[in-house]
């Protein structure tokens, strides 16, 4: 079982696992999205476009970076859904690199439902230079341990 509202108070940092993001997943999801823009798919468009190759869509990095969150079970059955995010692209994220994703709650507070919390992850994802290539925030609705009593 994943971690309930209460334990997010004095949480700390946590740190996922690498995850390599190949050529083989920049097609994948440009087959998937229908986004087949050229800075994805064809290393000369994307040296025009002044990168050093091509590069992974921003949603991809976003789909790695929820897809990493989730492989630590943090919220593993309390979890009671994603309410909100936002989300910035900071850098390029390039075939072959290693991403991480280090996660921090940010903010918590109780909500209406005595049976549930809001809490806020400040997210970054990194690659494996340590560079940040996107950031953001994961509002997530989180089940209490113990409902609290109603006022």
């Amino acid at each position: 079982m994943g971690m309930y509202f209460e334990d997010f108070e004095d949480a700390g940092e946590f740190v996922t696992a690498a995850r390599l993001v190949t050529e083989a997943d920049v097609r994948a999801f440009a087959e998937l999205s229908g986004d087949r823009n050229p800075i994805h798919l064809d290393p000369a468009a994307a040296r025009q476009a002044g990168f050093e190759g091509p590069i992974a869509h921003g949603a991809l990095g976003l789909s790695v970076a929820t897809g990493l969150a989730n492989q630590l079970a943090l919220t593993r059955g309390t979890l009671v859904a994603l309410v909100g995010l936002s989300w910035r692209f900071r850098g390029p994220i390039y075939d072959d690199d290693q991403v991480t994703l280090h996660l921090r709650v940010s903010a918590k507070r109780a909500t209406g439902n005595p049976a549930r919390g809001l809490v806020t992850l400040a997210a970054e994802l990194r690659n494996h230079r340590g560079e940040v290539v996107q950031d953001g925030e994961f509002v997530e609705l989180i089940a209490r341990r113990t409902p609290r009593e109603e006022p």
